[in-house]
């Protein structure tokens, strides 16, 4: 009898275990089901939060349009940076030889990726010495970087320094950025991570980001037949994603943005030696411009299918004006600045004519396209000093303004930009060299300008059709490089370079004869400076230019070491 209660007790004991055991069970599977659906919401709106920032810096000139328009920022902003707290957060020196006057290329930007070693904002640069380097742009750390084999000619000259001439980029599209609600949401820590302890009893110290701001979103652009609006990336999206760049051998190469690594053999885009620029990728295929007729190959736009590996071609007689190359269209058009003052647009993808214009005379800026009111227009420099604004509607007729000249006669102003306000007003940027031409008509000015400024127009109704008003006139720059926009701030490069006509001043002698860059922040609205870097930057800036995104600035300097400006992460 003993051992029969003994048996049933441990019956007892045993069920009561197997029934706790059973209860903990549950008690876990519901946990993990709360933090897998917890987990779901928590994805799906960061995936929501980061579809409404918009697109990253993802090519040169930040888009197709070549607008160097970033539309919105968590942090960034005229308020904000009329305040301490802007400042450099790294710089990292890159292992990198300068061609020539080429150094660095503007990085293209990646704010928020998700790979096998977690959470990353990238940054990737093209080195003129054949490199491709991926920078963790939150921890100032080299990721990974790529030294390409690449036949370059020993002789060379300042038109043609061989090398990688264009910046990396990657895959993008045609279409117009969408305009979010958060603009520029960002999900990196905004500065290099710091260490230490908290005060006394209270602990370790706890990060903590800067009181998020929503910026009023500038108006949509107008959709219609032909007129699309780009969907924002998904970061969430299945698939590797790359970053993509053209050496000096003419050789397109695909990269892992995780490692770097080339899951393809290169594809042999250009002829050998050729300076190429504007580099892009859009449905599937990419483009890149090649000037100055350097190693024999023709000036003229570059198609290249990526899954024929068909190469087209198209030949301008003149060459091609501007750093950025060409600027596309919302529907695949292809805008080029060629020779003999022609603005050719192609057919994408065949690089057939389908309409040109005839300014007669030479231009100095690669084409910048934008919405205005339901309208696709472009905006082209001129040699004379000038900017004309056009209609893609109606290519082949007269422009719809020339502005009166307010540049130096002679002056390659690169590319120009163009942002459009939260009030609806949209602007056309422009760098100019020397002092400002005299009547040249804008309501104000920051000061004497003896070396150069940016300046600004506004996108205005005249006699029932676009015209270009004279707006503002930064201070005074040197040699200044083409702006960016970020949320109402224009960041504009003072870049020091010394530049000359004289075809027998070497680079040396040139670089011995620049300044050193600065950054300045403006206010877009008057050109008012909020903020400048300094003598932080060591050398002068030749190559590229300008990128920004995720609440930072980056800028790259001829000695190989690379910028990035923002607010530090707070504490």
């Amino acid at each position: 009898m003993l051992l029969g209660e003994a048996a049933t007790s441990a019956d007892d004991a045993r069920a009561q275990v197997s029934g706790h055991e059973s209860e903990r069970s549950q008690l876990v599977m519901r946990k993990l089901v709360r933090s897998a659906v917890f987990a779901g919401y928590a994805l799906g709106a960061m995936s929501q939060l980061h579809a409404q920032r918009g697109a990253d810096w993802m090519t040169i000139g930040n888009d197709g349009q070549r607008s160097s328009w970033v539309r919105g920022d968590p942090k960034i902003s005229a308020e904000t940076m009329g305040k301490p707290g802007f400042e450099l957060v790294w710089k990292v020196k890159l292992k990198n030889r300068a061609r020539q006057l080429n150094s660095l290329t503007p990085p293209a930007l990646l704010d928020f990726y998700i790979g096998y070693r977690g959470f990353r904002s990238l940054g990737f640069v093209g080195g003129s010495s054949d490199k491709v380097i991926a920078i963790d742009v939150d921890l100032a750390r080299i990721e990974w970087e790529k030294s390409l084999a690449s036949k370059s000619p020993a002789a060379t000259s300042i038109r043609c320094p061989g090398g990688m001439t264009s910046s990396v980029t990657r895959p993008t599209f045609a279409a117009y950025p969408a305009v979010g609600g958060l603009g520029g949401f960002g999900f990196g820590r905004g500065g290099p991570a710091k260490s230490g302890v908290g005060e006394p009893f209270e602990g370790a110290v706890t990060l903590k980001e800067r009181p998020f701001q929503f910026p009023a979103p500038a108006p949509p652009p107008t959709t219609g037949p032909g007129r699309r609006t780009a969907p924002p990336p998904n970061p969430f999206a299945r698939g590797p994603q790359y970053v993509h760049a053209v050496t000096g051998d003419g050789k397109f190469h695909s990269f892992y943005v995780s490692n770097g690594e080339e899951p393809n053999a290169p594809i042999q885009f250009l002829p050998p030696n050729a300076n190429s620029l504007g580099l892009i990728v859009f449905d599937n295929t990419a483009y890149v411009a090649t000037v100055n007729g350097c190693g024999a190959v023709e000036d003229g736009v570059w198609a290249l299918n990526l899954e024929s590996k068909k190469v087209t071609h198209w030949k301008s007689s003149g060459g091609v004006a501007g750093s950025a190359g060409f600027a596309v269209g919302p529907d695949g058009t292809l805008y080029v600045a060629a020779g003999g003052g022609e603005l050719v647009a192609l057919e994408p993808g065949t690089l057939a004519v389908k309409s040109s214009y005839k300014a007669g005379k030479d231009f100095a800026s690669s084409p910048v396209v934008f919405d205005y009111k339901g309208k696709d227009l472009i905006a082209v420099a001129t040699r004379d000093g000038q900017i004309q604004l056009l209609d893609t509607a109606a290519l082949g007729g007269q422009p719809l303004a020339v502005t009166p000249a307010f540049s130096s006669p002679d002056f390659a102003a690169g590319s120009l930009a163009s942002w459009q306000g939260s009030g609806g007003a949209r602007w056309v940027l422009a760098p100019a060299a020397g002092p400002v031409a005299t009547g040249a008509g804008f309501s104000s000015g920051n000061g004497d300008v003896k070396n150069g400024a940016i300046v600004a127009f506004e996108v205005v109704e005249e006699n029932g059709a676009p015209a270009l008003r004279p707006g503002w006139v930064s201070r005074d720059m040197v040699s200044p490089l083409p702006p960016a926009i970020v949320n109402g701030v224009v960041f504009a490069l003072s870049s020091g370079e010394f530049r000359s006509s004289d075809p027998q001043l070497t680079a040396a002698q040139r670089a011995q004869r620049s300044s050193t860059a600065v950054l300045y922040a403006l206010d877009a609205a008057t050109g008012k400076e909020l903020w400048n870097s300094g003598s932080t930057i060591t050398s002068f800036v030749h190559s590229g230019g300008l990128a920004a995104g995720g609440g930072r600035v980056y800028v790259g300097g001829h000695d190989g070491t690379q910028y990035g400006f923002g607010f530090p992460m707070e504490h």
